[in-house]
C-alpha cells in the first residue's frame, strides 16, 4: 500500500495556495470533509448555508488518501473540517500543519464511542484462534504491518458510520459545531440535524425489524469495515482482511474462513465495489459459495454514483436479509 505523503510544510504556507483554499470562494463558510460518510452527514446539516469540499474523490478508496498542495490549501483555509484522527494519515497530518483554531476542527472520534480493534484490525471477530496456537503467518503478518505503519488505526476502528445510532449523534454534532461557526443560521443547522435524525432512526428501525430472525448471523466481509453494523444488530462479522482492505490474508487465514464457511453453511461472501473482489471470489470458490456486494459506503463509485448513505444502507440490509436468509 502506498503511504499517504503531504508536501513539504514551506509549500504549505504559500500565499498562492491558501488564496486558492476552501476559504476562497464566495464569502460564505466552507467546510471540507475527508471521506464520504462524513461528506453526507455535513451537506445534510449544512443545507445550502456552507460550501463542501470532500477530499476522497469518487472512487477513490479513503484508506489510501494523499492530498494534493490544492487540498491541502483547503484544509487550511477552510472555515470548519470534518474528519476521523487516526483514519487518514495524510488529513491527520494537514490538520496539524495547518495549526488551527479550537472550534474550526471536528474529529467524530471524539463525538462518538469508537470499538477497540485486536491486532492492528486483523481479528476476525467470533473466530478466535485456539489459545496458544502457533501460526506459520505471524511472520508474514508482522512484514505486512512494518509495511502500513502509514496507515496505524491507533487500535480503533474508524468506522463507526455503519451504525445509524453513531451516526445520530455525529449529526447533532455537526450541527452544533456549524452554529458555532456561523451563529446566523443556527435555527437552520438544529432543523436540518433532527430531520436528517429522524431518517437515521427510521432506518435503524428498518435495520432492528429486518436482521430480527435470520438462519445464519455471521458475515463474512471483504475487510473489516462491519464491526458497528454487527455490533448494532447482533451480528457476526469475519474479514478477510483487517482494517485496510489492501492488506491481503495468509493462506492459513484463508483456509481457516474456508473451513468456518463450509461448517456453519454460509452462502455468500460479500465483496466491495472500491476493493479488488479476487481474494473473496477464491474463497467463494473454494466453498461453493457466490459472492454479493456489501458495501462499507467509505465512498461512491461509478456504480453508487447516484446513491447517498441512506440508499446503500438499505441495500445492505437487502443483501444481508437474502444472504443470511432472514423473514
Amino acid at each position: 500500500m502506498r503511504r499517504a505523503t503531504l508536501i513539504a510544510p514551506a509549500l504549505l504556507l504559500s500565499p498562492l495556495l491558501v488564496a486558492c483554499g476552501a476559504g476562497g470562494g464566495d464569502g460564505g463558510p466552507t467546510v471540507v470533509t475527508s471521506a464520504y460518510p462524513f461528506q453526507f452527514l455535513v451537506e445534510r446539516v449544512a443545507g445550502e448555508h456552507y460550501t463542501v469540499e470532500n477530499l476522497t474523490r469518487p472512487g477513490g478508496e479513503p484508506h489510501d488518501l494523499e492530498l494534493t498542495p490544492r487540498q491541502v490549501a483547503d484544509v487550511q483555509g477552510s472555515d470548519l473540517v470534518v474528519y476521523v484522527d487516526a483514519f487518514q494519515t495524510a488529513v491527520d497530518e494537514a490538520v496539524e500543519q495547518a495549526d488551527r483554531e479550537d472550534g474550526t476542527t471536528l474529529d467524530l472520534a471524539s463525538v462518538v464511542d469508537l470499538i477497540e480493534s485486536e491486532d492492528g484490525g486483523h481479528d476476525h471477530e467470533g473466530h478466535d484462534h485456539a489459545e496458544g496456537e502457533e501460526h506459520a503467518e505471524d511472520e508474514e503478518h508482522a512484514e505486512d504491518e512494518e509495511g502500513h505503519e502509514g496507515h496505524d488505526h491507533g487500535g480503533v476502528d474508524p468506522h463507526f458510520w455503519l451504525d445509524p445510532h453513531r451516526m445520530e449523534l455525529a449529526a447533532r454534532a455537526i450541527g452544533d459545531r456549524m452554529a458555532e461557526v456561523d451563529p446566523e443560521h443556527s435555527d437552520d443547522y438544529t432543523a436540518n440535524a433532527d430531520a436528517l435524525v429522524t431518517e437515521l432512526q427510521d432506518l435503524d428501525a428498518d435495520y432492528t425489524v429486518g436482521l430480527q430472525t435470520c438462519e445464519l448471523r455471521t458475515i463474512v466481509t471483504a475487510h473489516a469495515a462491519f464491526a458497528y453494523l454487527a455490533d448494532a444488530y447482533d451480528l457476526v462479522q469475519v474479514p478477510i482482511a483487517g482494517l485496510e482492505p489492501s492488506a491481503e490474508p495468509s493462506s492459513a487465514q484463508l483456509a481457516e474462513i474456508s473451513d468456518l464457511v463450509t461448517s456453519q453453511g454460509i452462502t455468500t461472501v460479500f465483496t466491495e465495489q472500491l476493493v479488488d473482489p479476487a481474494v473473496a471470489e477464491t474463497v467463494a470458490s473454494t466453498t461453493g459459495a457466490t459472492t454479493a456486494i456489501l458495501d462499507p459506503i467509505e465512498g461512491l463509485s461509478d456504480a453508487t454514483a447516484d446513491e447517498d448513505y441512506l440508499s446503500l444502507m438499505r441495500s445492505n440490509l437487502d443483501a444481508i436479509r437474502e444472504a443470511n436468509r432472514c423473514q
